[in-house]
């Protein structure tokens, strides 16, 4: 894994999202809204998304869907992040296309720690990972 997409409306949790992947030697994009999103998926695929589960307008599982029926779209190892510790809304995004998923608040460990494990797993399925990431 090398190239991951950050989604989010706040440009301050984009800001933070950034500087600790940039950390673990990954090359960042950044999407403020889904349409944009999208549209940065159809001209070059991510292999890891970062995608704010509540976002105005179309939220991270409406970005999901759409993104697993492109072309492609069955790849990127997507990690949703939600405000809410509600089985229902994990479920919904799971069942959306979230790989995993993170609770806000979080900090610098928890994202390092989720982008690992969903590095780990995408090692398992022999796909390209993210192997600095997962050294450390």
């Amino acid at each position: 894994m090398r190239y991951v997409l950050v989604v989010d409306d706040s440009t301050v949790i984009r800001k933070i999202v950034r500087r600790v992947l940039e950390g673990m030697d990954l090359e960042i994009t950044e999407a403020s809204d889904v349409r944009q999103a999208l549209a940065v998926c159809s001209l070059s695929m991510p292999d890891a998304i970062f995608v704010d589960g509540g976002m105005p307008t179309l939220d991270g599982c409406e970005f999901l869907r759409k993104l697993r029926r492109m072309h492609g779209g069955d790849g990127p190892q997507a990690i949703i992040c939600l405000n809410e510790n509600d089985v229902a809304q994990i479920a919904r995004a799971m069942h959306a296309g979230a790989s995993d998923f993170m609770m806000k608040p979080f900090d610098a460990d928890y994202v390092r720690a989720k982008f690992a494990f969903v590095g780990a797993r995408q090692a398992s399925a022999t796909s390209p990972i993210l192997s600095r990431a997962n050294r450390r």
